[in-house]
């Protein structure tokens, strides 16, 4: 399945995926946005949210925007 997710990088005080209260992902991460470290961090944290291995979750879309696409693989 397709997530679109906001991530906003450089976090003081928390790491975690937020729902907002119309189905929006806020993805919150203390890792910088260099050479793709916050697009990794938002990676593990996606696949740690819905519960599967962070290599079943891929960036498809945004690499450089704060507005991303990931591909979120649940099967077993």
């Amino acid at each position: 399945m397709k997530i679109s997710a906001y991530l906003k990088p450089n976090s003081h005080h928390r790491e975690e995926v937020v729902v907002g209260d119309d189905g929006s992902l806020t993805i919150y991460t203390k890792a910088p946005a260099i050479e793709g470290r916050a697009n990794a961090a938002a990676a593990k944290l996606l696949a740690k949210h819905f519960g599967v291995a962070p290599s079943k979750v891929k960036l498809v879309r945004g690499a450089t925007s704060k507005y991303k696409v990931f591909e979120v693989d649940k099967t077993e």
